[in-house]
């Protein structure tokens, strides 16, 4: 399994499409331990473009502050599960929250539609 989270300043970031870099995460399923993260520049935002790169990267799934419904729907059909409203926290905690169920959302902070 492989997890995307969105990172500007070192922290989730609450603009999916306007963040600095992703976080990757490889995560064994059955232990739910992370195995291997590494850090990615993705390719300069322009609509749809990150969900065809995520999907190409083989990510399942998207942990976002904000992000837009067309991204959330692009993701979908790339097979890419994506959860809204996470907490600005350092990637590594943020994966470790949804690993452990322990994950609280808020309201998805984007506002395009």
């Amino acid at each position: 399994m492989k997890i995307a989270v969105p990172v500007s300043q070192g922290v989730l970031s609450p603009h999916f499409g306007h963040c600095e870099v992703f976080a990757l995460f490889a995560i064994d399923p059955d232990t739910k331990q992370i195995l291997e993260c590494q850090t990615v520049t993705p390719p300069p935002h322009e609509p749809g473009v990150l969900p065809q790169w995520l999907g190409e990267m083989e990510v399942n799934l998207v942990l976002a502050g904000g992000i837009g419904p067309q991204a959330q729907n692009l993701l979908a059909e790339k097979g890419v599960k994506s959860i809204a409203g996470c907490p600005s926290l350092e990637p590594e905690a943020v994966v470790k929250q949804y690993l452990n169920s322990s994950l609280s959302t808020s309201d998805n902070s984007c506002d395009h539609h």
